[in-house]
């Protein structure tokens, strides 16, 4: 399906308003009230002349909320006045060089097609409430705070087509063996790489794979007991290992296999796939040589060894602790087995950049549908930003489905989502990275939330700085990759990625769809947090270092990392972490009234 006329001036429209947004969120840029115009009217002088006058309104943690899109002033004379234009006459002020224009320009167009090819098959919001949650996963609307979210870079159209979650049909991945000399297998106590195979993969595969690597073998001095095998995205295979990697299969260190006949469906993510023929068979997370919100989308060796070891960990925890296991539905996601590959030449050259040290590798996941029992949903937390194609919030038609009052419904979830994450942080000094998509929420046959599953470990897992009794049991090689963080920037986990990065956009959609003002909201929130600490006083001591409720807190900034950053040139480090800050925002926590 292609964008049309209509679809893509509507991305376009929505593209320009979130610029404004998001830039001035961020103080990339800086408007001034527009006093020829009224109330809450606002403008933004470039160089040559050109200004942008809107009108806006001002939320929580000092966010824009713009009216309409902007207007250009003087119109242009050929062309739109669109987000294309828009970052054009900002370059001045953002200090952009032509090549970074350039970059910017490329990957806001492929987020703009992928945006008005979602438009072209958007669906009203009790459609996508029938959905499971795989399909619904095709129809997403992206990183809610940054706006080039889409720009899979390194995709052609036919890639795109062919692989992007918004318009995959089914991918079929390929299978390599990589001898031991440049892989090794890891895998949770009991999950050998044997028994990984044989669950992953039927009978008449293996024999199959087996077969091809028999013969490699008869035709080089390496023995067909000593590879352990891979899955392999099409594109990656075609775009990075037969060309990176073609010393090693001329050599037969590395062996295609083939094939495999089931169908995979990507999830927003892009590089983690659900398998379509075999529900109970796990998620499996490939790298792929492509530029995707601001990084490479590789996976690096020595996390990608240890991935087991943490879930392991992790699920030690949840086990030993009965409120984790019974009064909870929180689950992580286990990453049970990987297989890492290295690749020396590149692996010499340490200061190459990082997506050379990301080139081949797999993640075996836990798939969300095993934790659904009867009549049960699963949909990530990002699913609740999404409006129908008729106007229509998603969250709206759930709650509806639900039967509960909008302030019962909205309870639910937050006692669905942050006991478990604030237990994980306040006694087991444990962040995850709960993003919207990194976060999954389950909920009962009625629509009505029950818990969540967390996922993404091995880099997006983070510890204190101290060694505490809770992380006597890491592996060595679980602690050797496990990033350390003070108190308080432990615990952007919930101030950036759940606070400020999903309910900035979550609570007005309430207020305008629920008619639950932001303030009562926001008062929820901040109860479901006293109700942990009511719950766990001995943890008390613990809240101040933490900040949850502190007066303010670093703000996140990722497009400015990203466009004033590194996001575009190639670094042998990307960043790690929540270092990405630009001042500070007020936290609606520190406060606990609400409109009645």
């Amino acid at each position: 399906m292609n964008a049309t006329r209509q679809t893509w001036a509507e991305a376009g429209r929505r593209l320009l308003i979130k610029a404004v947004e998001e830039f001035a969120y961020e103080e990339l840029l800086t408007p001034k009230p527009d006093e020829t115009a009224g109330e809450d009217a606002w403008r933004l002088d470039f160089d040559g002349g050109a200004h942008w006058t809107f009108h806006a309104a001002r939320g929580t943690f000092g966010t824009w909320r713009l009216a309409g899109p902007p207007v250009r002033h003087p119109a242009p004379e050929d062309g739109e006045a669109g987000p294309e234009r828009f970052l054009l006459d900002a370059r001045g002020v953002l200090g952009w060089d032509g090549p970074t224009t350039a970059e910017v320009l490329r990957e806001l167009t492929a987020t703009r097609r992928t945006d008005a090819v979602s438009l072209a098959r958007a669906l009203p919001a009790a459609q996508l409430a029938d959905l499971d949650h795989l399909d619904l996963e095709a129809h997403q609307d992206g990183h809610p705070c940054m706006l080039l979210n889409k720009g899979r870079l390194g995709f052609s159209a036919a890639d795109a087509a062919a692989y992007a979650p918004e318009t995959a049909d089914a991918v079929h991945l390929t299978w390599v063996a990589v001898h031991t000399s440049l892989a090794a297998y890891s895998g949770v106590p009991g999950l050998d790489a044997g028994t990984l195979l044989r669950e992953e993969l039927d009978e008449d595969v293996r024999e199959r794979f087996t077969r091809a690597l028999e013969q490699a073998c008869a035709q080089s001095p390496y023995a067909a007991d000593d590879f352990v095998w891979l899955p392999v995205h099409p594109f990656h295979w075609d775009e990075a290992v037969e060309t990176l990697f073609a010393s090693y299969l001329a050599e037969g260190r590395i062996v295609r296999l083939g094939e495999s006949p089931d169908r995979y469906r990507p999830l927003q993510s892009i590089r983690t796939l659900a398998n379509l023929d075999h529900p109970h068979r796990r998620n499996v997370k490939v790298p792929l040589l492509i530029r995707n919100t601001l990084v490479w989308r590789g996976l690096k060796t020595e996390p990608t060894h240890a991935a087991p070891d943490v879930s392991a960990w992790l699920h030690g925890i949840r086990a030993d602790d009965p409120y984790l296991s019974e009064e909870l539905r929180f689950h992580p996601l286990g990453e049970v087995a990987a297989v890492s590959v290295a690749h020396p030449l590149y692996d010499a050259v340490e200061d190459a950049p990082y997506r050379f040290h990301e080139l081949l590798g797999a993640v075996w996941r836990e798939p969300v549908g095993a934790l659904l029992r009867d009549g049960e949903q699963a949909r990530t937390m990002a699913a609740l930003l999404k409006t129908g194609s008729d106007g229509r919030a998603l969250v709206t038609e759930l709650v509806d489905r639900s039967g509960l009052e909008a302030r019962a419904w909205l309870e639910r979830f937050l006692a669905a989502l942050l006991p478990g994450l604030l237990h994980y942080l306040y006694r087991y000094g444990t962040a995850f990275c709960p993003h919207g998509e990194n976060t999954v929420v389950l909920y009962d046959a009625h629509d009505i939330p029950l818990g969540i599953a967390v996922k993404d470990f091995a880099e997006d897992v983070n510890l204190l700085p101290e060694n505490r009794p809770e992380y006597a049991s890491l592996t060595e090689r679980a602690d050797r990759i496990l990033l350390r963080w003070p108190a308080h920037e432990l615990a952007h986990s919930l101030l950036s990625a759940v606070f400020a990065g999903h309910f900035r956009f979550f609570a007005p959609l309430v207020a305008e769809h629920l008619d639950v003002p932001e303030t009562t909201f926001w008062a929820l929130v901040r109860a479901e947090i006293d109700r942990y600490h009511a719950r766990f006083p001995e943890l008390a001591d613990r809240a101040a270092d933490f900040g949850l409720l502190a007066a303010d807190f670093d703000r996140v900034a990722l497009n400015r990392e990203q466009l004033l950053g590194g996001g575009f040139h190639d670094r042998a480090e990307k960043d790690e972490g929540f270092d990405v800050v630009h001042g500070r925002v007020a936290n609606p926590l520190a406060t606990t009234g609400e409109d009645k």
